[in-house]
């Protein structure tokens, strides 16, 4: 996903930092993390490994637009906790005394209406400053604030109504070198990874010791971190990097690979370079990673996670131009990937100019799989996703909102479906109607599918509940 607001080129190949490939992995198993809420609700990408997947049913054949609210602004994530109740990180149009534009506000809603129960706005940094957070056990956001704070916001009930509250604080501001924290994971040793913009990588350990290392200059991160059995995955402007931390928490790099990253940011994209989120997935349920680069031609690459050599590459969609701006979605040994090239994100949103300055928003999606060595193409739609969808193992179905099909003309206005596409096909079996743009323009923003078979998603102007 992408957060919609966010606020060098060095040698290619694989570097191995000796002493850390025969480390052995963090306990645990995946889906199985220290400290972390509803391991189906908590996370952005679905789960550490960033699969996109969980194990819930959606909404599916019956989906309708169940509940609806106006919250002010844009949410770019929501999480679900033990209670039942979803809580979103939103940024405000207009929010805080004295008003400023773009606030960070976390968001408390009804689980049943939709409606707002609470909000608490957090200190402004970057645009998105922590739009990449989690929830905990105690069903508390973890999120970065404009201080360089990492803050545990809780949810209670009072009184006097619901309320937010910032329950705890640690201060990672001078380590961040006057950066801003844009990624937060939790990993299988109970610490909190973070990274920042423009390259510092840190751990906060259980007792709350900081320790941080520093990428090459020139790289920036314009996506969160994934998390694995054993170690990070961390993927810059320029290459992706296996990192691991050893007792002292220091992250450091096991490998690195460089990617085609192209001659400028593509349409459709926010930032020059990769859009995707790492995604862990193959045997063991992390053995490889994957991304797409950035290439004129756009290729997926399947690495194995021990040391970065290739599993398979091919290129990421059947048909050019395409390019992505979504993480990978993941099952088994199959990548599910859709296409952002030509979505129009808002000017503030993206940084640098695009090559082409414009396209049109056609989209695409496509199933790849590993079989024997070899990425194969499974099949390929020309679906256009206006969400990051996510894929469930239960009614083998990915859910999203989408467009109908591209007949030319204003690209991203008129009806906004709820989708279910067959995972196994690549075929739509359920559209239905539960909005209209722009109002509810989706973003390319990050639902929840929670329990009973409801979708959480934000768009630019609501709140939606498509339930069944």
């Amino acid at each position: 996903m992408k957060a919609v607001f966010r606020s060098l080129a060095v040698a290619s190949g694989v570097t191995l930092t000796l002493g850390l490939i025969g480390a052995s992995p963090a306990p645990g198993t995946p889906g199985n993390l220290p400290g972390l809420g509803p391991a189906a609700t908590s996370l952005m990408h679905g789960d550490v490994e960033s699969t996109d997947s969980t194990p819930l049913p959606g909404p599916g054949r019956g989906g309708r637009l169940a509940a609806s609210s106006v919250p002010g602004g844009v949410c770019a994530a929501t999480f679900v906790g033990s209670d039942g109740y979803p809580v979103s990180l939103c940024t405000a149009y207009l929010d805080g005394s004295p008003p400023q534009i773009a606030t960070p506000v976390v968001t408390l809603f009804h689980p049943k209406t939709a409606q707002v129960l609470a909000k608490l706005p957090l200190a402004k940094g970057g645009l998105l400053g922590g739009v990449y957070g989690y929830l905990d056990d105690e069903d508390r956001v973890v999120v970065a604030d404009g201080t360089g704070a990492i803050l545990r916001v809780g949810h209670h009930r009072t009184a006097s109504g619901w309320k937010l509250t910032v329950d705890d604080r640690t201060d990672a501001s001078r380590h961040l070198g006057g950066d801003g924290i844009t990624g937060l994971a939790p990993d299988y040793r109970g610490r909190t990874w973070f990274a920042t913009t423009n390259g510092v990588i840190g751990t906060v350990g259980t007792a709350g010791r900081i320790a941080t290392t520093r990428l090459p200059e020139g790289e920036a991160l314009g996506n969160g971190l994934t998390i694995h059995r054993g170690g990070a995955s961390v993927l810059t402007t320029h290459a992706l990097y296996e990192m691991r931390a050893g007792a002292d928490g220091v992250p450091r790099t096991v490998w690195r690979r460089a990617y085609d990253r192209g001659a400028a940011r593509k349409p459709g994209q926010l930032t020059w370079g990769s859009g995707t989120t790492p995604t862990y997935f193959g045997p063991g349920g992390d053995s490889w990673v994957a991304i797409v680069d950035n290439a004129p031609v756009p290729k997926l690459h399947v690495l194995r996670a021990a040391d970065g050599s290739t599993v398979c590459t091919t290129r990421a969609f059947a048909e050019s131009p395409q390019g992505t701006e979504n993480s990978p979605m993941a099952w088994g040994s199959s990548l599910v990937i859709p296409s952002t090239y030509g979505f129009q994100y808002p000017p503030m949103a993206v940084t640098g100019d695009s090559r082409p300055a414009t396209a049109p928003f056609r989209g695409a999606m496509t199933r790849i799989d590993v079989v024997n060595g070899e990425c194969k193409r499974a099949w390929s739609s020309h679906d256009r996703m206006a969400t990051l969808p996510r894929l469930s193992r239960e009614d083998g179905l990915i859910h999203a909102l989408a467009y109908g099909p591209y007949r030319g003309g204003p690209q991203q206005l008129g009806p906004v479906n709820y989708v279910g596409v067959d995972f196994a096909t690549g075929k739509r079996v359920v559209s239905k109607k539960v909005g209209d743009a722009p109002l509810d323009e989706p973003m390319q923003l990050t639902g929840m599918i929670g329990p009973g078979g409801v979708l959480w998603q934000g768009t630019v102007g609501r709140m939606l509940k498509v339930g069944r």
